[in-house]
């Protein structure tokens, strides 16, 4: 079993000061084992809290971050799973399933991880599963002002993934499923 925190688009300090602190208290130091982050961290001191949490950090780059040397897109294998991350201003039209089922078989992956849209969604799609965790913070985007805060916790085990929703509603942290098992022949690629 693999823990996965998936996240992205915190714009602190730009739109939102911090981590909500019913969040915070819940994401603590070695319970982790990787985390992907969608970018828009926008500043130095929000990567340095996330590597405190994890060491093994997977960062992509949003539009607004001010380190040029994250990437635009990753691959990484954890588990049976193969992963891509991408920030998700450069699918055009944003957040559209049919373009991020193309940029996933154009990196190969089971799992496409990407944000911008500060939308959580989740859907199986041709095989895989295309996650967008949402905005970590609430913070507005260019799409809406009205944005629950919402992370990804991805537990990961052998061609099994469980991913869980966790979203701020009304002050209260709501938590919800979605189970994806891998198939020992499926690839992504067609």
């Amino acid at each position: 079993m693999v823990l996965v925190l998936a996240l992205g688009d915190l714009h602190i300090p730009h739109r939102a000061p911090d981590l909500p602190a019913k969040f915070k208290s819940m994401l603590v130091p070695g319970k982790i084992q990787h985390i992907i982050c969608t970018g828009n961290l926008c500043i130095k001191e929000v990567h340095d809290y996330l590597k405190s949490l994890c060491p093994d950090l997977h960062v992509t780059r949003g539009e607004y971050d001010e380190d040029a040397r994250y990437p635009e897109n990753k691959t990484l294998t954890i588990g049976q799973f193969k992963l891509g991350i991408c920030h998700g201003h450069q699918v055009i039209p944003w957040g559209d399933l049919d373009s991020l089922a193309m940029l996933q078989r154009q990196l190969d992956v089971d799992i496409l991880v990407t944000g911008h849209t500060h939308q959580f969604k989740a859907y199986k799609h041709e095989g895989g599963v295309v996650i967008n965790p949402g905005s970590a913070t609430g913070a507005y985007s260019s799409i809406t002002y009205d944005v629950n805060p919402s992370f990804v916790l991805m537990d990961i085990d052998g061609l099994r993934v469980v991913v869980y929703v966790y979203e701020l509603i009304d002050g209260e942290v709501k938590v919800d499923k979605i189970d994806f098992k891998k198939n020992a022949t499926t690839h992504v690629s067609h």
